[in-house]
């Protein structure tokens, strides 16, 4: 018979970290008589874990305010230079590393573009240990510790960093395994690597347009498009960390378009930016930009492009619709850099069409809205997953060899 977990006091005392910094992290600064209630700790517990944090280097003062007919109470803040995170973006055009301070500050960053070839597993690897380089060589302060690096990918990812890539050609390639054997990584740093529409999930939920919600849906379109589910406070993974391909939804059954999954009528073939410019192409539409972002923009301006944008709106109304029906959230959030582009103009639309498809009793109770950490959420998100593992364990810093992800902690 299995024995019962006994928590020893170690386990209490990093709980008990865990529960501060926490707190004061997410509602910070915060003095030591407002952490009582807050974390439901006594006054000496809360005295003893503050000095162990002040000790650590992990919170400072920030000041002080005034108390009703006492002396002024000295605020606490997670101190922002304690440690460092990477944050890496493998989009479908470019890899983007950035370096961020404990408070996700951004420090450096690196843009590598990738060819129109697409995503060879070995540049990929190069080009991401390229980045770190180049943003590791640019820390002020290189005695500070490095937390971890996260990645965020466009595919699902298994067994914590097995990456099954369908639409970049990727079946399950072991990324984790490939980059820590690369020698491109720190020694004993760890690594994250997650779905790109989950990282940005995470950091829309933590900092963004999804804040305060326990029941959201986080969308990201990009050249793709997919999404994060989150239940309950939770992201939903499902039963093998495939939840949340939204894109390859079906829209249209006989006679739909081709989607770079290799199926037919997929939502993704209607409003991805890589899509919509080729339905514009095919519409006669022509562009200077040499790339996806500015070629998007000149499509938003042009005036042949209203009806496809017309289109567009009513195809992800009834996407957004889906979600509606399916996940009952209470806000869902419209995301990833195409997605931003195009909600200012067609998010009215959308609502529209999103009223019309969906059941009108969850719809009344679902907000749209545009995110708004802008396009470096993916990347914002990527540092959210060692910065997670930081927070649980109470701001203890553990160098291992580690490759793995995260999954079902708290978005908030």
């Amino acid at each position: 018979m299995a024995q019962p977990h006994r928590r020893t006091v170690r386990d209490l005392r990093r709980s008990n970290r865990a529960t501060v910094l926490g707190r004061l992290y997410f509602e910070g600064p915060l003095s030591r008589q407002e952490l009582g209630p807050l974390t439901g700790l006594s006054s000496g517990s809360i005295s003893n874990v503050v000095g162990e944090l002040v000790t650590d280097g992990i919170v400072e003062d920030a000041g002080s305010v005034e108390s009703d007919g006492g002396r002024p109470r000295t605020l606490l803040r997670v101190a922002p230079g304690s440690g460092h995170l990477v944050g890496v973006d493998v989009g479908e055009t470019r890899i983007r590393v950035e370096l961020f301070d404990l408070t996700l500050t951004e420090l450096a960053r690196a843009d590598l573009p990738l060819p129109p070839d697409g995503h060879d597993v070995e540049r990929v690897v190069r080009l991401i240990g390229e980045g770190l380089r180049q943003v590791l060589l640019l820390r002020e302060n290189p005695e500070r510790p490095l937390l971890g690096i996260g990645v965020g990918v466009p595919g699902i990812v298994d067994s914590g960093s097995v990456v099954h890539g369908q639409t970049i050609g990727w079946d399950a390639v072991p990324l984790g395994s490939l980059l820590q054997s690369s020698g491109h990584l720190p020694s004993g740093i760890p690594l994250f690597i997650d779905n790109g529409a989950k990282t940005l999930g995470r950091a829309e939920m933590w900092f963004g347009a999804g804040r305060g919600a326990r029941n959201a849906v986080v969308t990201l379109i990009g050249s793709g498009v997919g999404a994060c589910v989150i239940a309950d406070g939770v992201p939903y993974q499902g039963a093998t960390s495939s939840a949340g391909e939204w894109g390859h939804t079906v829209l249209q059954v006989v006679g739909g378009r081709s989607c770079r999954c290799g199926a037919t009528g997929c939502l993704e073939a209607y409003v991805g930016a890589e899509a919509l410019l080729q339905r514009w192409r095919e519409n006669g539409g022509r562009w200077s930009a040499a790339d996806e972002e500015g070629a998007l923009a000149e499509l938003l301006a042009a005036p042949d492009a209203a009806g496809l944008l017309d289109e567009t709106a009513r195809y992800l109304g009834a996407g957004i619709a889906d979600l509606v029906n399916l996940f009952n959230p209470e806000r869902i959030v419209l995301g990833g850099w195409a997605g931003l582009l195009l909600g200012p103009r067609l998010l009215p639309a959308v609502r529209e069409a999103a009223a019309s498809y969906a059941l009108r009793h969850p719809f009344a109770g679902t907000s749209l809205v545009l995110g708004r950490l802008g396009p470096d959420a993916v990347t914002v998100g990527a540092a959210t997953l060692p910065l997670a593992r930081f927070l649980e364990a109470g701001g203890v810093i553990r160098t291992e060899p580690a490759d793995a992800r995260r999954t079902g902690s708290p978005v908030a």
